[in-house]
């Protein structure tokens, strides 16, 4: 591959850097506890076995996909996403409580 077509993430500034690995985070997050809250719902009405392994190792592949991309931009910028996604996990959990009562 050309050099000249790679794109060093760590060299972008960090102002720019971290608000998008926050948000990046927020959005993986939200999508990967989805896909949690599907797969339990899925377990627990019998669903089809078979889809519930899909979600499972769906959700860990973009989670790791997301945070692979993240340590290419620097440690802080994966720190950024990781606290996107913990928001994320606080945020969803908020509403299955609130839901709940």
């Amino acid at each position: 591959m050309d050099e000249r077509a790679m794109i060093d993430l760590a060299a972008l500034p960090l102002s720019l850097t971290l608000p998008i690995c926050f948000l990046a985070g927020l959005v993986l997050g939200y999508a990967y506890f989805r896909a949690v809250r599907e797969t339990a719902d899925l377990i627990v009405g019998q669903g089809p076995l078979l889809l519930g392994l899909a979600l499972t190792l769906g959700r860990l592949a973009l989670l790791c996909a997301g945070f692979y991309l993240a340590v290419q931009a620097g440690g802080l910028a994966l720190l950024a996403a990781l606290a996107g996604v913990l928001c994320a996990k606080t945020v969803m959990l908020r509403q299955a409580r609130r839901a709940d009562a």
